[in-house]
């Protein structure tokens, strides 16, 4: 049997009536309706029609008993879990036939266990945050503005998306934008913002209040296709006694978050991060440094704009070194490349100084504060906020 389902408006206008059945429905149930509706009524018995595939084994074979391929729904469910399922079906182009098998499934497993993290890394970082701490997009630093246009661009995109059904787009985008935008990208540069800088940081606290927005969105844009660990993490964050995800609606992104020329001028700061994480990985390789934090490289930029682009960004902080130098000049000829980066060459180089105790980076102000000489100036003014809390709480 076919599936119909209705959207009732809640204005009094007329309801949207979809059918969804499989593609062989089109000599079907879909024809057979149609030509009823239109001979008796005039009209279309449906508004939408979405067809999809069916389900084969990871060969491309048509599931069968006799030739033990058959993947049973309630089996993944047992094993790994209802939102598995959702994302093998979410992840999966549809209009197609669809191939499902343990190896598929367990790719889905690997990309659920990294959205997931993805989640909880923001739970834990918000746990103590609350309103008090916000801070205005317009005092932001550019790194969390950012954050706020692609926020603003993925809104776009998955509201459309929804509308059209077009569930493996939205998939694909959000499963990028959390593993390569914030795990590899926001949350590795704002760790030591999150975890060393004093509570008082203006920048810890704008890191904060775009996290709060990037869950709230997230958790949303997920909820209807991870309905269950969508509700677990929005739960986890509001409380158990709050209404569900399910109750809400995206969150409506305000007009001055997109700026198309802020996301140009770090499209290009990420080129050169790309060559200095390149140069790093070398040096690492060949024993030479350890950690990053050891670096403090010379960067080479002869491309103007290039130049231009880099000059306000902290390229220390971004490439999670201790010290970096932004030199207008093409650089020696032994200096580190990309050939898909033109204009950009790295050349190593060690950081000077003593090691912080606490953020492990290598600066020379380690121990100018003498009654925290392990750790350099900002960490110790830190700890003496900490210190106040404590104090205070007692």
């Amino acid at each position: 049997p076919g599936l119909a389902g209705i959207r009732r408006k809640k204005d009094g206008g007329k309801d949207t009536v979809m059918y969804l059945e499989g593609s062989d429905q089109h000599r079907g149930w879909f024809h057979s309706s149609l030509l009823e509706s239109c001979g008796t009524r005039g009209i279309a018995p449906y508004d939408v029609v979405l067809t999809h595939g069916f389900a084969l084994d990871e060969k491309g074979h048509k599931m069968s008993k006799s030739l033990g391929n058959v993947v049973a729904p309630q089996d993944v469910m047992k094993q790994s879990g209802a939102d598995i399922l959702r994302m093998w079906v979410c992840a999966t182009d549809y209009a197609d036939d669809l191939r499902i098998g343990p190896e598929i499934l367990k790719t889905n497993v690997e990309t659920y266990r990294k959205l997931r993290n993805t989640l909880r890394w923001m739970l834990g970082n918000l746990a103590h945050f609350g309103s008090e701490d916000r801070v205005d997009a317009k005092k932001m630093p550019e790194l969390e503005r950012l954050m706020l246009h692609r926020l603003a661009e993925l809104d776009a995109l998955v509201r459309q998306a929804y509308a059209e059904f077009d569930y493996k787009r939205i998939f694909a985008q959000l499963n990028a934008f959390m593993t390569s935008d914030l795990s590899a990208f926001y949350f590795d540069i704002r760790k030591d913002a999150l975890y060393c800088d004093p509570v008082s940081s203006v920048k810890r606290k704008a890191c904060l209040t775009v996290l709060d927005q990037i869950f709230r969105c997230t958790a949303t844009w997920l909820a209807p296709m991870l309905c269950f660990s969508a509700e677990e993490a929005w739960l986890s964050r509001y409380g158990a006694d709050a209404p569900s995800v399910h109750l809400q609606t995206f969150p409506d992104i305000p007009a001055a978050w997109p700026d198309d020329a802020l996301a140009e001028k770090w499209r290009k700061a990420r080129l050169v991060r790309r060559v200095v994480t390149g140069a790093l990985e070398l040096e690492r390789a060949q024993k030479r440094i350890g950690s990053s934090l050891e670096a403090a490289p010379i960067v080479y930029v002869s491309d103007r704009d290039l130049f231009a682009a880099l000059v306000d960004i902290d390229l220390a902080e971004i490439c999670i070194t201790s010290g970096a130098t932004l030199v207008e000049d093409e650089g020696p000829t032994d200096a580190f490349r990309l050939d898909e980066t033109r204009g950009v060459a790295v050349g190593p180089k060690l950081a000077s100084g003593k090691k912080c105790a606490r953020s492990w980076k290598v600066l020379e102000s380690v121990g100018s504060d003498p009654d925290f000489p392990d750790v350099s100036p900002r960490d110790a003014q830190a700890l003496r906020e900490w210190e106040a809390m404590r104090k205070a709480a007692e």
